[in-house]
């Protein structure tokens, strides 16, 4: 059975709730296993199981989180050449703009020959200030919802091996 590795790292919730939201609409796809693991857990073989992925993020400091930057060192060189073709999809939950943490995730898909299925979505929460920054964060419906028809959309074409 073909999987679909959903890898996030989230300190406030609200990266949490997107990639619970894409689990949610992956497992709408009876043919595929879906494995939801936070960045810290996974691992090189995580990786070279999976038939599909999805990558989601904070914001941090303009950049993808530390705990997303660790599981991708950890597993690069593993994967390295073994994952070519492969379709994917990215998440960020950004405070400003999370253009660059996305850009950085992107990158290392290229470096894996992945396939990207959909261009980032970047969920804005605006926080700027110390005290917003460490606020639980609440997604709102309708980004959870694309979030949902992202993970259904990778799941399906994954298993029907569209992607």
């Amino acid at each position: 059975m073909k999987t679909l590795l959903i890898v996030y790292h989230s300190m406030t919730g609200g990266t949490l709730q997107m990639a619970a939201a894409a689990a949610a609409g992956a497992r709408t796809e009876s043919a595929l296993r879906i494995s939801l693991l936070r960045a810290a857990e996974a691992t090189a073989a995580d990786v070279l199981g999976a038939s599909g992925y999805v990558f989601a993020s904070p914001e941090n400091l303009a950049a993808m989180s530390g705990q997303m930057k660790d599981f991708f060192d950890r597993t690069y060189y593993a994967a390295l050449d073994q994952l070519n073709g492969r379709p994917y999809a990215v998440m960020i939950c950004a405070g400003s703009d999370g253009r660059n943490a996305a850009q950085q995730i992107e990158r290392i898909a290229t470096g894996w020959r992945l396939k990207a299925i959909a261009p980032p979505f970047i969920v804005c929460t605006h926080a700027q200030t110390p005290e917003q920054i460490m606020l639980p964060k609440l997604i709102p419906q309708t980004a959870l919802k694309h979030c949902e028809e992202l993970g259904a959309t990778l799941a399906a074409g994954t298993a029907l091996g569209i992607f």
